[in-house]
């Protein structure tokens, strides 16, 4: 990858939003800011743009991405919508949750973008700046989070900087985004299945559908030959300090990721500590995550102790993610 452009960092003023749909319609790199994490944002029409943003990242072309759109009418385009994708589009868009669905026969986003499936990963983000980059710029956008493949997902533009300087066109700086965890993505087949857990939690899809969420067994969810939905690769979301979960103890060279009132053994000895949330409120925890882990993995520790976060609600997210980033990179 050549390190080459001139990166500008532009706060998200409507001139800015402006210069960056311009920069989108030339082919060009985006970084933007969405209510989940910041995302990479390139034209999903043009296969030039698309396949920037897999050089960019470093990212696995096999490994496919999510189309971004500004309403539910300008996902009908590019995606086919049963009953019950329908009914979840209505019910959670705008917002964290992705739909992977059958392609219509004109579906306008590239081949590469959905890595030669015949399906598409299509969502409507919530936040206002992306919201009115889309607008604006009036198509599809992919916009895988905006780090290098694998590591720890950004959820501020400086994060974005630190990775991806040289390498993108324009960062739209909305400040620090509101969830911290990617959406979640379900996939919409003879019945939906969870396919990844994010910020949109389980028991809230469940709730509208009426019935229990199937999920795609862990050996398949992991599998590096081709994955039906983004950020299923086992090894993602890693800091380059090894990851240690399930932490009833840590020692005086590793950091410590702790989360709710109480800390574990060793915990004031540590080399380095932050707290998901010292009142074990889950959304706080889930937009903590991954600043924190990029803190905590710049204070060159052995190792990075997690202690244990409830699996129910966002905490399932939080969780994955986790699982994921100790695997390594």
């Amino acid at each position: 990858m050549r390190v080459d452009l001139k990166t500008q960092i532009l706060p998200a003023s409507a001139a800015a939003v402006a210069e960056a749909a311009r920069r989108l319609a030339a082919g060009g790199l985006v970084a933007f800011p969405t209510e989940t994490v910041y995302g990479l944002g390139a034209d999903a029409a043009q296969a030039s743009a698309v396949a920037k943003v897999y050089e960019a990242k470093e990212r696995p072309s096999f490994n496919p991405l999510i189309a971004h759109v500004v309403d539910l009418a300008a996902a009908r385009p590019i995606a086919r919508f049963d009953a019950t994708a329908l009914k979840l589009a209505e019910a959670f868009w705008p917002g964290p949750l992705t739909l992977v669905l059958p392609k219509t026969s004109q579906c306008p986003v590239a081949e590469l973008a959905t890595a030669g499936l015949d399906t598409v990963a299509i969502r409507v983000p919530a936040h206002p700046v992306a919201k009115a980059l889309l607008r604006a710029f009036g198509g599809a956008v992919v916009a895988p989070s905006a780090n290098l493949s694998g590591h720890v997902s950004p959820t501020l533009a400086a994060h974005v900087a630190g990775d991806l300087a040289g390498r993108v066109d324009l960062i739209l700086d909305g400040g620090a985004v509101k969830v911290g965890v990617e959406s979640t993505i379900l996939g919409c087949f003879e019945e939906p299945m969870l396919l990844r857990p994010g910020g949109l939690p389980r028991e809230e899809i469940e709730r509208v559908l009426g019935c229990p969420l199937r999920r795609l067994p862990e050996d398949a969810a992991g599998k590096d030959d081709r994955p039906l939905a983004p950020g299923m690769l086992a090894s993602h979301y890693a800091p380059r300090t090894p990851v240690r979960l399930n932490a009833t103890d840590v020692a005086p060279d590793e950091a410590l990721l702790a989360f709710g009132p109480a800390t574990v053994n060793g915990g004031h000895a540590a080399k380095a500590a932050m707290n998901l949330s010292e009142g074990g409120d889950l959304t706080e925890a889930a937009a903590n995550l991954f600043g924190y882990l990029r803190a905590l993995d710049a204070k060159l520790a052995r190792a990075i102790a997690v202690m244990p976060v409830p699996q129910h609600g966002l905490g399932e997210a939080i969780n994955d993610r986790l699982r994921r980033a100790a695997i390594g990179r």
